[in-house]
């Protein structure tokens, strides 16, 4: 019987480890906006719908103004 599952606990091995390295990254991600705002504007202009998935989530846990520090001193870098 353990023959026959070898093929499922490869599939398995590869979704966990697949998993974790997408959680490793997402906090890779999140940790890196959150310490330069230079990044986020980065990440503005290339992937804005992540930068907004970064606002929600930091709103959600109870840190407010982000968002608007950074659109203050980009609005101001413009003019």
């Amino acid at each position: 019987m353990a023959r026959t599952m070898e093929p499922l606990a490869k599939i398995f091995e590869g979704v966990l480890v697949a998993k974790l390295l997408g959680i490793f990254g997402v906090y890779f991600l999140f940790n890196k906006m959150h310490r330069s705002q230079d990044f986020r504007q980065t990440m503005s202009k290339k992937f804005p719908f992540i930068l907004k998935v970064y606002y929600k989530s930091t709103e959600m846990s109870g840190m407010y103004g982000i968002r608007e520090l950074d659109e203050k001193k980009w609005w101001k870098s413009k003019n």
